[in-house]
């Protein structure tokens, strides 16, 4: 009963601490545009004046908050050391402060892709956060998916291309097991659309994954090679 009282205050404490951390993140990251509404107020206009003007502001105050979102999402837990450990095995049942911290992370990545996703990917803002949050990410990369979890885990090469909501991810959950590795591109590899690439997976240079296809965990593609299906397997 003891062990089962500490699981659970460890439980409410994250949950508690994650829902604190975000209504942080999120009141800084959106400072800006409730400012701009209070001092825009005060202009001596007429109201169709004032609403023509805060209507034109949307779209640049939108992405001033999205970037705010990013930049405060990735210091703040790398400041408190949310991240996704490697090579993890352990039930989520327990609670243990590994999965608490994986939980956490994946929190503040899933806020920022909803506020910030749409209007980033596929741009080197969006790359240059995903490097903020802790993943390893080469030049000249293009990444057209919000499906990539647990960026700390990640490590792409120069010229790495991942196709639209492709799942690329450092854990997986198996009977109740949290799994976790790190998942290594190497330069060039092209990542087709609605693929889904396996935890610990590792591809040498100028890889071609077809589109829909699932390479399974701590699969090692060889360079060169172009794999399609379920499971992919090698066709050239």
């Amino acid at each position: 009963m003891h062990a089962t009282s500490r699981r659970l205050a460890r439980f409410l404490w994250a949950a508690v601490s994650v829902v604190v951390v975000e209504t942080v993140i999120i009141g800084l990251a959106f400072a800006p545009a409730l400012l701009f509404i209070q001092w825009q107020s005060t202009w001596p206009l007429s109201p169709w004046v004032r609403l023509t003007v805060a209507s034109l502001g949307v779209a640049p105050v939108y992405l001033l908050c999205a970037c705010s979102l990013m930049v405060y999402s990735a210091l703040i837990t790398k400041a408190l050391g949310w991240r996704t450990p490697a090579s993890l095995e352990v039930p989520l049942r327990d609670y243990s402060w590994p999965v608490l911290h994986w939980g956490r992370y994946l929190m503040t990545i899933h806020v920022a892709r909803v506020f910030a996703g749409p209007a980033f990917r596929s741009t080197t803002i969006w790359n240059w956060y995903m490097r903020l949050n802790g993943a390893r990410i080469g030049r000249d990369v293009w990444v057209n998916s919000l499906a990539l979890m647990d960026h700390n885990l990640l490590d792409f090469g120069d010229g790495v291309v991942i196709g639209s909501d492709a799942h690329v991810s450092g854990h997986v959950v198996e009977r109740g097991v949290l799994k976790t590795a790190p998942v290594q591109l190497g330069r060039n590899t092209l990542v087709g659309i609605g693929s889904v690439i396996g935890i610990g997976v590792q591809s040498g240079e100028d890889v071609q994954v077809g589109a829909l296809s699932v390479v399974p965990k701590f699969t090692r593609l060889e360079t060169a090679g172009v794999y399609v299906g379920v499971p992919a397997v090698r066709v050239r």
